[in-house]
C-alpha cells in the first residue's frame, strides 16, 4: 500500500532535539485521549473510528441515492456552510478535470450554495438553474443556520415552481439531525430522502460522513476508495504503526513555541486549492482558542510565488510552511523544442512539465529554509480517492493531537457565535430585543 509520507528534515534545524523529545510524551498522551475518549470535547470523537465503522451498506445506499439524482438531474446543488461544504468541495475539485464541467460526463454538475450570503451569487445561481433539471442536497443539522437556510428556502421555492412539489421532493435529499430540528421536521413532512449527521461528529470532521460522501458520489467519484484510504490511515495511526500524524503535530507545536505563529499550507497543484480551504477551517476552528493557536493560511504555488513569495522569503520570521507534494501526476506533457528558441526554453525541451514543477518546488523549499522559514513536507502518492482519504484522516488525527498538546478543546468553536448574536440583533430577530437595543447604542 502506497501511503502518504511526512518529511520533517526542513524543520529540524529550527527546533532543538531536546524540544522535540520533550513533546513526545505529550503527543502520545494526546493520541491516547483520542483513542480512549478522555480529553476535552470527547463527545465529538465520532470521527476517530468513523472510517472503519462506516458500513458498506451505507456506502451502497449513498451510491444508490447518487445514481437516482444522476438520472433525474443535470445539476445538483449542495447547500451547506463550513464543514458541510468545504470537504466535499475539496475532494471534488481535486479529482475533477480542470476544464470539463463534470467528470465523468454522465454525472450532474455539482454546484454549491449556502456558503455565503452573496445576493448576486444566489441570484445568478437562480438564473443559471432556470429551466434546468436540478436537485438539491441540503446539509444542516438544525435547518436554521442562516446562510444555508436562506439558500434552501430560495432554491426550494424555485425547484417546486419548475417541477411541481411532488417531483421536487424526489429531487431533494436532506442530511440532518436524526430526530430534531427544523430540517428534520420538514424532511419528515415532505418525505425527502434523508441521511443523519451524527451528534458526535463535528462539521469540520464530517467529510467522510454522508455530508461529504453524497455530493462526492453524485460528482461521479469512488467514495468506497476514499473511505478505504481513510481506513488505512486510521488503522495505522491508532495502532501506532504509523506515527506521522503525531510527528507532524509535535513539530508544528515545537515551531509554535519557538515563535512561529503562522502555518502556511502550500501546494504545487492547482487541484488542491480547496483542500487548503478545508484545512484552514479544520485547524482554525480547532486550535484558535484562549488567545492561543497557530494561524492557518494557504498558498497555491507556483502562482503565489509571484505574489506572496516575496513576503514568505523576506518578511517577518513568524511563519513556517507545510508543503503538500504530489509524487505522480495523472498525465504526461513534455515541453517542445523550438528552433528559434526566442523564449530561451530549449534547455528544458523534452522534459515533462511536472519535472519542472517539482524542481520549482524543491528550489523554493531550499530558498525558504535558507531564508529562515521551516518546512514540513507531506508527500501523497497521487491525487486519487485513496490518497485523499489518507490525507484527510492524517490531518484530522494530527489536528486532534495538536489541539490537545496546545491544551485547548479541539472540538468546539464558541467564538463562531459572536458574529451571529450581533447579526441577529441588527436584523431584529425575535428574542434578541435586549441585544438589539445594546448594539444600536454602540452604533
Amino acid at each position: 500500500m502506497e501511503k502518504i509520507q511526512v518529511n520533517v528534515g526542513g524543520a529540524s534545524a529550527f527546533v532543538s532535539a531536546s524540544g522535540i523529545e520533550a513533546l513526545v510524551p505529550d503527543g502520545k498522551a494526546a493520541l491516547a485521549k483520542l483513542t480512549d475518549g478522555t480529553g476535552l470535547g470527547n463527545d465529538f470523537l465520532g470521527w476517530v473510528k468513523l472510517p472503519t465503522e462506516t458500513s458498506d451498506e451505507l456506502l451502497d445506499d449513498i451510491n444508490a441515492t447518487a445514481s437516482r439524482l444522476c438520472e433525474l438531474c443535470d445539476v445538483v446543488v449542495a447547500i451547506g456552510i463550513g464543514g458541510s461544504y468545504l470537504g466535499a468541495k475539496a475532494v471534488i475539485e481535486a479529482l475533477s478535470n480542470s476544464f470539463a464541467s463534470y467528470i465523468p460526463s454522465n454525472t450532474p454538475k455539482v454546484l454549491f450554495a449556502g456558503q455565503n450570503i452573496g445576493e448576486d451569487y444566489l441570484y445568478e445561481l437562480k438564473e443559471y438553474l432556470r429551466d434546468k433539471k436540478f436537485g438539491i442536497i441540503v446539509i444542516s443539522k438544525s435547518g436554521t443556520t442562516t446562510e444555508p437556510a436562506i439558500a434552501f428556502r430560495v432554491l426550494r421555492e424555485q425547484l417546486e415552481a419548475q417541477m411541481g412539489r411532488e417531483e421536487a421532493n424526489k429531487r431533494i435529499v436532506a442530511v440532518t439531525d436524526e430526530h430534531r430540528g427544523a430540517l428534520r421536521t420538514l424532511a419528515n413532512t415532505e418525505g425527502y430522502k434523508t441521511y443523519v449527521i451524527a451528534d458526535n461528529v463535528g462539521g469540520r470532521f464530517s467529510v467522510l460522513t454522508p455530508v461529504g460522501l453524497l455530493p462526492i458520489a453524485v460528482a461521479g467519484f469512488d467514495i468506497k476508495a476514499l473511505v478505504e484510504g481513510a481506513r488505512q490511515m486510521e488503522k495505522a495511526t491508532l495502532s501506532g504503526s504509523d506515527s506521522s500524524a503525531m510527528t507532524y503535530a509535535i513539530y508544528r507545536n515545537a515551531l509554535y513555541r519557538s515563535g512561529k505563529k503562522i502555518e502556511i499550507l502550500v501546494n504545487y497543484n492547482p487541484k488542491l486549492h480547496f483542500f487548503g480551504e478545508w484545512w484552514k477551517q479544520l485547524y482554525g476552528e480547532s486550535e484558535g482558542k484562549d488567545h492561543k493557536g497557530i494561524y492557518p493560511a494557504a498558498v497555491d504555488n507556483t502562482t503565489d510565488l509571484h505574489s506572496m513569495g516575496q513576503w514568505i522569503q523576506e518578511g517577518e520570521r513568524i511563519i513556517f510552511e507545510t508543503v503538500i507534494s504530489v509524487a505522480k501526476a495523472d498525465n504526461e506533457l513534455r515541453i517542445p523544442f523550438e528552433e528559434s528558441n526566442l523564449d530561451g526554453l530549449n534547455y528544458i525541451a523534452g522534459k515533462r512539465v511536472d519535472e519542472v514543477n517539482k524542481m520549482a518546488e524543491l528550489g523554493t523549499r531550499i530558498a525558504h529554509i535558507d531564508g529562515g522559514v521551516p518546512n514540513l513536507q507531506v508527500v501523497m502518492p497521487a491525487i486519487t480517492e485513496q490518497s485523499l482519504g489518507q490525507l484527510i484522516y492524517f490531518f484530522e488525527a494530527a489536528c486532534g493531537i495538536s489541539g490537545y498538546i496546545l491544551d485547548v478543546n479541539p472540538f468546539n468553536q464558541p467564538g463562531v457565535e459572536a458574529y451571529k448574536r450581533n447579526m441577529f440583533a441588527l436584523l431584529e430577530k425575535p428574542g434578541y430585543e435586549e441585544e438589539t437595543a445594546a448594539i444600536k447604542a454602540k452604533i
